[in-house]
């Protein structure tokens, strides 16, 4: 194993990333050897870990799940990297794997390798043009929303992803689903309870409104723009990120998703989106729908029940944070924060109910 030196200026943790077993098992994919080189943390609003290198002349991302594993963490990781590669030769922006190793017993977490993409996070900068034209970030949203409807018109079956979700009565099964997820918060010790005014009520009308047929498709579960990657030359993004709520279910939740997290100015929510979500000048939810339905022929005239919905299950799952930052596992101020946003989500969904 000569050769195996990690020539970088930053400390990886060994117990994170070994690159002694990562580099034997990159030359048993048919990757080129060499030494370790540029190693880098990459940072984002993600648990997970994300380290970019130089190896053999060329740039790799390692992704894996965070240094103390959650009871889920491997299999999203396993999940993400089937998803990622089943859609490798299709036209989505997305992430491509290079090689993935379901196998938690090599770095005791499962990873892979994919190619390091070449854009910004709109929550992390937004450069120029972008910060100074609105036109340009207008059209930043509308190439999110194309994203997304060409995501929710490919044949999942076709690509291998028949067993990824379980789409029979998906839309049936979000309303009880996500109230559970709220009750199980209770264990957490000082939370007090959801104080999330009309929970029950939001609850009740997404089951008295829901829409009676429903197309399987793929949908990427968490699409705000903070996880979207755009071009540094452009308003196009260049990948969607971070799929671990992706599934096979009704995608049409994928707009109301955009819609519901669509960043207002002047919210709390709208932080979520850095200095994007400050500068607004983003496309209206109208415009939104009729830009989804240039590229796909999905029934749309229950998109504000996806819109509803999105405000419901985003609102309980960023709840969860702040449960755990009562109880002393998250720190108070994201706990507070994602509260707030729960808070204006929850707000929204009553608006738009009436």
């Amino acid at each position: 194993m000569g050769g195996m030196s990690v020539a970088q200026p930053v400390e990886v943790d060994r117990d994170v990333v070994d690159f002694a077993i990562v580099g034997k098992w990159m030359e048993e994919q048919g990757l080129p050897g060499g030494e370790f080189e540029d190693v880098k943390p990459l940072g984002g609003g993600t648990q997970n870990i994300m380290l970019r290198f130089r190896r053999g002349g060329a740039d790799y991302v390692l992704r894996r799940g965070p240094k103390h594993l959650r009871a889920a963490s491997n299999t999203v990781i396993q999940r993400e990297s089937r998803i990622l590669g089943a859609l490798g030769d299709t036209e989505i922006r997305a992430p491509k794997v290079i090689a993935a190793c379901p196998d938690e017993s090599m770095l005791g977490a499962s990873f892979y390798l994919m190619e390091p993409i070449n854009g910004f996070n709109p929550q992390n900068e937004l450069p120029e043009p972008h910060a100074s034209d609105p036109e340009v970030r207008r059209q930043m949203g509308l190439s999110a929303v194309e994203a997304i409807a060409r995501l929710g018109s490919l044949d999942h079956e076709a690509l291998g992803l028949a067993d990824y979700g379980k789409p029979e009565g998906f839309l049936e099964r979000q309303v009880p689903r996500w109230l559970k997820e709220l009750e199980s918060y209770s264990v957490n010790e000082g939370y007090p309870g959801p104080e999330i005014p009309g929970v029950q009520q939001v609850g009740e009308w997404l089951d008295r409104n829901r829409p009676t047929t429903a197309k399987p498709g793929i949908l990427h579960g968490d699409c705000h723009l903070a996880n979207m990657m755009f071009s540094f030359d452009g308003p196009e993004v260049v990948a969607m990120v971070d799929w671990e709520m992706s599934t096979i279910g009704d995608p049409l939740l994928d707009l109301g998703w955009q819609i519901a997290t669509r960043p207002e100015p002047g919210t709390t929510g709208a932080a979520l989106v850095g200095s994007l979500g400050a500068v607004g000048g983003l496309p209206t939810a109208e415009e939104m729908i009729a830009h989804y339905g240039q590229f796909s022929d999905r029934d749309l005239s229950h998109v504000t029940w996806y819109s509803v919905l999105a405000c419901f299950k985003l609102g309980i799952v960023l709840e969860g944070t702040h449960a755990r930052a009562c109880a002393g596992k998250a720190p108070k101020q994201v706990g507070d924060f994602l509260h707030a946003i729960t808070l204006e989500l929850f707000e929204k969904a009553h608006r738009w109910m009436e």
